[in-house]
């Protein structure tokens, strides 16, 4: 591990000061960048993620993806702890904090407002930056395409259903072209490129050409990150320091189930023998969030301005630096398991 990657938690923290710095300075820019968007997603902040994924896509060897039927344990880990887990442990966390803990400080409806969102948080469990972290961690990469692909088949078919009845409502109108885009931008679009330029490089310069791209473009995918954690603090710059206090209570639930989550799915893993590089990103996924499909249901269903909105929107600013921490774990524990 370089310099860069042994401190990247203090690059992560002058990123943050440097996105609400420009947020506060530059809100007519931010405000500009943050417009650019194609169902529901933010093209820029796309661009930047897509920068992070792709290196870990030129890992994937075609072949290898038949390989994963034959270890099954690490998809039914991910399933478990996505659908019947995940969604009901974030419902009774923002229950419990905003109608006991906090009761006394939060009126009661923004309360239920804040409940919505992170059940709504609960119900999206990751696509995208699953690849970043599993990168990180040095995941099985093939593995790790396997569980996103199976985790938004089910997602077409599940988060509706469930939000819907954790919600209490029955018009949860799943925005497909966030979800559909999603997919495309970061999952089906990359990993062709990857598979296209590791063919070619492979039979023009043989396979250590592919390392060296690798190798070359991993500064590129660290830069992309902190880019990512700068825009995403930036175009929230306001909200945060116009409600500190708002941002923090609803961060405490959300930051309790973050770890539990992980702890849940990395023990179960342990518990299963699951190689590292399976297990890691099997309790990474089920940790981080889908932001963008939960902050487009909660703007559909609540509003712009609504609590809800906001609540999704605190899980986007906790997520990057929460997943670091357990990146940083995961690799500091690999040898409690095996294939390490």
């Amino acid at each position: 591990m370089g310099a860069f990657e042994r401190f990247l938690s203090w690059w992560v923290a002058l990123a943050i000061a440097a996105g609400l710095l420009l947020g506060r300075a530059w809100p007519e820019l931010i405000a500009r960048l943050a417009g650019w968007e194609l169902a529901g997603i933010n093209l820029v902040v796309a661009g930047l993620i897509w920068a992070m994924i792709y290196p870990m896509m030129l890992a994937i060897e075609p072949r290898s993806l038949a390989a994963v039927g034959r270890r099954p344990k690490g998809l039914a880990l991910t399933l478990v702890v996505n659908w019947l887990i995940k969604p009901f442990t974030m419902a009774a966390l923002a229950w419990w904090f905003f109608r006991s803990v906090f009761a006394g400080f939060v009126p009661p409806a923004d309360a239920e407002q804040y409940i919505a969102g992170m059940i709504l948080l609960g119900v999206a469990p990751c696509t995208a930056m699953v690849f970043v972290w599993s990168q990180l961690v040095r995941g099985d990469a093939a593995y790790t395409l396997v569980q996103v692909t199976v985790n938004d088949l089910v997602m077409v078919v599940a988060f509706a259903p469930i939000a819907g009845w954790l919600l209490g409502v029955s018009d949860v109108v799943v925005p497909w072209s966030t979800l559909l885009s999603s997919v495309v931008l970061f999952v089906v679009v990359p990993l062709v490129a990857g598979v296209v330029t590791r063919l070619r490089l492979s039979q023009r310069r043989g396979p250590a050409a592919v390392a060296i791209l690798q190798a070359r473009c991993k500064p590129l995918s660290m830069a992309a990150l902190l880019g990512t954690v700068v825009l995403l603090f930036a175009f929230q710059a306001e909200t945060i320091l116009a409600s500190p206090w708002r941002v923090l209570w609803i961060a405490v639930p959300l930051l309790l189930q973050s770890y539990g989550i992980f702890a849940i799915a990395y023990a179960a893993a342990f518990w299963l023998r699951l190689p590292h590089p399976v297990a890691a990103p099997a309790a990474l996924i089920g940790t981080s969030n889908f932001f963008e499909l939960a902050v487009a249901v909660a703007i559909g269903l609540f509003g712009l301005s609504s609590g809800a909105a906001l609540a999704t929107v605190v899980g986007v600013l906790i997520e990057v630096p929460v997943m670091l921490s357990l990146v940083a774990f995961a690799n500091r524990t690999r040898a409690w398991f095996p294939g390490a």
